[in-house]
């Protein structure tokens, strides 16, 4: 499986003829047998920054989505529409793994849903205990706390200084007033205050799904 984060920065006055070949290219994929997942997000106080999160069964099933005339002209879009390169993210599962298709919760009516990229730089000597230590954390919240819908920790082909975590929560409150309150939350806390590469808040992105 292929898994993937592209960030697209786009230029104000292109926003919308944006979106709108985006949507078309989302409703083109969903006839591609090998696509898996696409979602696209909107930052909450940068509306210009818009994230893909895409699964694919294969890097063959992306490169044929990639020569589908709707992908294409999404690239030749974002050839002029961009206010710079667009950034592809490869990513790469870490234990425990993403649950996806198997994940037992599902977003109910009266959830607001809060989402969050959390791509973050860090001091290569702590990486092996970082991922350690989330081995623990990802497996707390899955299991221990209900507001939480998605929590998955990915590293970077190519970008061993950097982490990912893609996580969804039921409401915003569940975010900062009950996981950062768990033990597990605090212990990794800590270890990130040594290991993250300046301030954590400057690597959040709040999201809204298009």
């Amino acid at each position: 499986m292929l898994t993937l984060i592209v960030k697209f920065e786009v230029k104000p006055e292109q926003l919308e003829t944006f979106k709108q070949v985006l949507n078309d290219n989302k409703l083109g994929s969903v006839n591609e047998p090998g696509m898996l997942e696409m979602r696209f997000f909107e930052g909450k106080d940068s509306p210009t920054t818009i994230f893909a999160y895409e699964r694919w069964a294969s890097a063959e099933a992306h490169q044929a989505h990639v020569n589908q005339p709707y992908a294409k002209t999404l690239l030749q879009l974002a050839e002029t529409a961009l206010a710079s390169p667009l950034e592809v993210m490869n990513l790469k599962d870490t234990a425990p793994a993403p649950l996806h298709e198997n994940n037992p919760k599902q977003v109910q009516p009266q959830d607001e849903v809060f989402s969050i990229f959390f791509i973050f730089k860090i001091k290569q000597e702590f990486r092996a205990q970082l991922l350690q230590q989330f081995t623990s954390h990802v497996q707390c919240t899955r299991s221990k706390e209900p507001g939480n819908l998605v929590f998955d920790l990915y590293t970077i082909e190519g970008q061993d200084d950097t982490l990912v975590i893609y996580e969804h929560w039921r409401t915003e409150s569940d975010l900062w007033d009950i996981h950062f309150h768990q033990p597990c939350a605090i212990e990794t806390g800590k270890v990130l205050e040594q290991a993250i590469v300046g301030d954590m808040k400057q690597y959040m992105n709040f999201v809204n799904e298009l």
